[in-house]
C-alpha cells in the first residue's frame, strides 16, 4: 500500500509524503556521479555513459520510492507517461536530423554560409563574426560544428589582421550560441521545450522577446569595440569561399526550401509536418542542383535511380561527408542524418526514466513545493531556475542535463503558478543552454576552448551574448513583460 497523501502545497495532486532529504537525495546522487563521469570520459560523456547515470539516479530515486513503500508498477506507471509525452519531441528530433543532412549536401547550408562570408568586411570584423556565426549556427543548429570550422577560419583571420584572439572568439561564441539556442534544428532547442511541455515553434517564437534584444546589444558592443581597434591587413576569404563552390553548386535558389518551411511555420503548420516537408524539399533541391554530390555518397560511378535513391535516404538516415581537400572544412560537410539525434533521444529517454521515478516517489513535487514555499512571487521562481541551471552547469558540466534536471524539477511548479510552459523552457535555454561555454570543465567549455585555442578565461568577458541572456530572462520576468500565462493564446 503507497503512503500517499494530498500535497499540501500543490492541491488536488497526490503526492507521496517523503522528507525533503528522501527528495534531495537522488538529484544530489545524480549530480556527483554526473560530475565524476564527465571527469573520466569529458566530452565523450555524452555518447552514452551520462545516459547510463541518469538510469542509476533512475535507481537511486526507486530505492527511495520503496523505503516510502511506493511499488515498481506506480514507478514503471508514471515512466511510462513520462516517455508517452515526449513521443512526438522524439520524432521531431529524428526528423531535424534528416532535414539537416538534405540541407548540406542540397547546397542550401553552404549556400547560407557562402553568402555569409561575402559580408566580412576588416573595419568591422568583430561584429561580421557575430553575423557570420549567427548565420551558420541559425542554418546548422550546432555552435559545436560552427565553432570547429568556420570558428577556427576566423581566429586565423584575426591573427592575421592584429585583432585579439579573445574577442574573436567571444563574437564566435555569441553568435555560435544564438543558433544553438534559436534554431530548429538544434538539439537544445528541441528539448528545452520537451522537458517544459510545448511544442519546437511556441517555444523558438517566445525566446525572441529575450534573444533578439540580447543579440542586439552584443551586436552593438562589438560594432564599438570594432570602431576603437586599430585593425590592419586585409580579411581574404577566397580560399572558404572557394572551397565551397568547388564542393556545391551555389545558388540563391535554394534559399526557396528555407523560405518556403518559414511560411510553413508562420503558419503554424504542425512541427512534424513542417519539417518533414522541409526534408522533402531538401531532398529535391539535392537531386536538381548536387547530382555529383548524390553520385559521391552514393558510391556509384554515374547518377541513376538507384545512386539517387541511395544518396537522398543515407543524407536522411546516416551520417554523410565530403571530401573537400580543406581538412578545415571537411567537418561542416557533414551531416549526422536521423542516426546523428539519436544520442540526443538516448538521453531524453533516460531522462524520462529519472523523471518519471522522481514524479512517482513525489520528489519533485516535494522540491516544488518547497520552492514555492521560498518563492513567493512569479520573480523568484524564474530567479529559482536560473539558479538551478547555472549550478547544474558548474556541478553535472553537461548543457543537457542542465535543461532536463532543471526543466524536470520546474515544471509543475510553473505549472502551479500559472504560468505557460514556455516561460519555462525559455528560461530553460537563456540560462542553461548558453552559459555552458563559460565554465572550464563543462563539456561545452572544454570543446571550445580546445577547438578555438582559448581558454574560457580568456574569452569569458567577451562572451557577452551568454552572460547576458540570464540576466535578459530576469528583467524580463522582473517587470512581468509578456510573461505568459496557461490558457493565454500563442
Amino acid at each position: 500500500m503507497s503512503n500517499r497523501t494530498e500535497d499540501p502545497v500543490l492541491p488536488n495532486v497526490p503526492k507521496t509524503n517523503i522528507s525533503t532529504l528522501d527528495a534531495l537525495i537522488p538529484i544530489l546522487a545524480l549530480i556527483v556521479m554526473l560530475a565524476y563521469n564527465v571527469f573520466v570520459f569529458g566530452e565523450d560523456a555524452l555518447e552514452g555513459s551520462n545516459q547510463f547515470i541518469l538510469l542509476l539516479g533512475g535507481a537511486v530515486a526507486a530505492i527511495i520510492g520503496f523505503k516510502n513503500k511506493i511499488s515498481y508498477t506506480e514507478m514503471m506507471d508514471e515512466v511510462a507517461e513520462n516517455l508517452k509525452s515526449v513521443g512526438e519531441p522524439i520524432l521531431i528530433l529524428l526528423m531535424v536530423g534528416a532535414l539537416a543532412g538534405t540541407w548540406m549536401m542540397s547546397g542550401i547550408i553552404p549556400t547560407m554560409i557562402y553568402y555569409g562570408m561575402e559580408i566580412l568586411n576588416p573595419t568591422i570584423f568583430l561584429a561580421a563574426c557575430l553575423i557570420i556565426c549567427c548565420i551558420i549556427s541559425l542554418a546548422t543548429g550546432s555552435s559545436w560544428t560552427t565553432s570547429a570550422t568556420v570558428g577556427i577560419a576566423l581566429i586565423g583571420i584575426a591573427k592575421a589582421l592584429g585583432v585579439s584572439s579573445a574577442m574573436t572568439a567571444g563574437a564566435v561564441l555569441s553568435g555560435a550560441y544564438f543558433g544553438d539556442k534559436m534554431s530548429p534544428l538544434s538539439d537544445t532547442t528541441n528539448l528545452a521545450p520537451a522537458m517544459a511541455g510545448t511544442d519546437l515553434f511556441t517555444h523558438v517564437r517566445y525566446m525572441t522577446i529575450t534573444t533578439v534584444p540580447t543579440i542586439s546589444i552584443t551586436l552593438l558592443i562589438f560594432i564599438i569595440i570594432g570602431f576603437n581597434l586599430n585593425v590592419t591587413g586585409v580579411a581574404n576569404s577566397d580560399q572558404i569561399t572557394n572551397v565551397i563552390k568547388d564542393t556545391f553548386v551555389i545558388s540563391p535558389w535554394l534559399f526557396i526550401v528555407p523560405i518556403l518551411v518559414i511560411v510553413m511555420i508562420v503558419k503554424k503548420t504542425p512541427p512534424f509536418v513542417a519539417l518533414l516537408a522541409g526534408t522533402l524539399f531538401g531532398a529535391i533541391a539535392a537531386l536538381i542542383a548536387q547530382p555529383a554530390v548524390l553520385v559521391e555518397i552514393s558510391g556509384a560511378q554515374s547518377l541513376s535511380f538507384e545512386a539517387a535513391y541511395k544518396g537522398i535516404l543515407n543524407i536522411m538516415t546516416v551520417h554523410t561527408e565530403i571530401a573537400t581537400g580543406n581538412p578545415a572544412m571537411d567537418d561542416l560537410f557533414s551531416a549526422g542524418g536521423m542516426a546523428g539525434m539519436l544520442p540526443t533521444v538516448w538521453l531524453i529517454i533516460c531522462a524520462m526514466v529519472f523523471g518519471g521515478v522522481m514524479d512517482a516517489i513525489g520528489a519533485l513535487s516535494k522540491i516544488s513545493g518547497a520552492l514555492l514555499k521560498l518563492f513567493h512571487t512569479t520573480f523568484g521562481l524564474f530567479a529559482s531556475t536560473v539558479a538551478s541551471c547555472l549550478a547544474l552547469n558548474v556541478t553535472a558540466s553537461d548543457q543537457y542535463l542542465s535543461l532536463v534536471v532543471s526543466g524536470k524539477m520546474y515544471a509543475e511548479a510553473f505549472k502551479e503558478k500559472g504560468l505557460a510552459p514556455e516561460n519555462l523552457s525559455r528560461t530553460l535555454e537563456d540560462s542553461g543552454t548558453v552559459t555552458s561555454v563559460l565554465v572550464p570543465w563543462n563539456t561545452c567549455g572544454a570543446y571550445h576552448s580546445s577547438v578555438l585555442g582559448v581558454s574560457t578565461s580568456q574569452y569569458f568577458i567577451y562572451c557577452f551574448f551568454n552572460y547576458l541572456s540570464p540576466f535578459m530572462t530576469l528583467t524580463v520576468a522582473a517587470v512581468g513583460f509578456k510573461i505568459r500565462t496557461l490558457g493565454a493564446k500563442k
